[in-house]
């Protein structure tokens, strides 16, 4: 094998040593630093979408609270506006009670005011009848009509000995 002939051994370590410096420098002045370049960018490009994600995560957190305040103080103006309704149907309907108490009140005095007045006109009705019915029944009776005003001071009688009935 021609690597291992020691005749051949000394160019070849120094065409070595040439190819690796030459290599070396390459990679030294060239490669290197644009590789070190994309990686710094790689870094400040994750450092940069990192900070951005904590900024993010703070708004979020800002905007999560926000919404909960919002939350909470609508619930309490709902319950705040439910309550208020709740009094104003309660008096609502207490005036309509008492509206309507007042008014069924006044319509039972009316009535029993009617009442009183058909009790007393029909009282007073009877003493008329009362008369015809006992002209008519003497008559029939005995075939004598007695006079009208024996017939109206009996008829009298009785209905003050009987007020109600």
């Amino acid at each position: 094998m021609p690597q291992l002939d020691i005749s051949t051994f000394t160019p070849q370590i120094i065409w070595l040593i040439i190819t690796f410096g030459v290599l070396y420098l390459l990679m030294a002045k060239l490669a290197l630093p644009r590789i070190g370049s994309i990686l710094e960018q790689r870094q400040n490009r994750i450092e940069d979408n990192l900070a951005m994600a904590q900024n993010l995560k703070r708004e979020s957190e800002v905007d999560a609270e926000s919404y909960e305040t919002a939350i909470f103080e609508a619930r309490e103006q709902a319950r705040t506006s439910t309550q208020l309704a709740i009094k104003e149907m309660s008096e609502e309907s207490q005036r309509r009670q008492s509206e309507l108490n007042d008014r069924l009140v006044s319509e039972v005095k009316s009535a029993e005011e009617r009442i009183a007045q058909a009790k007393k006109k029909a009282m007073s009705n009877i003493g008329e009848m009362a008369e015809d019915i006992v002209l008519d029944a003497a008559e029939s009776l005995i075939g004598i009509a007695p006079s009208k005003d024996s017939i109206k001071n009996a008829v009298s009688a009785k209905l003050r000995e009987h007020p109600e009935g």
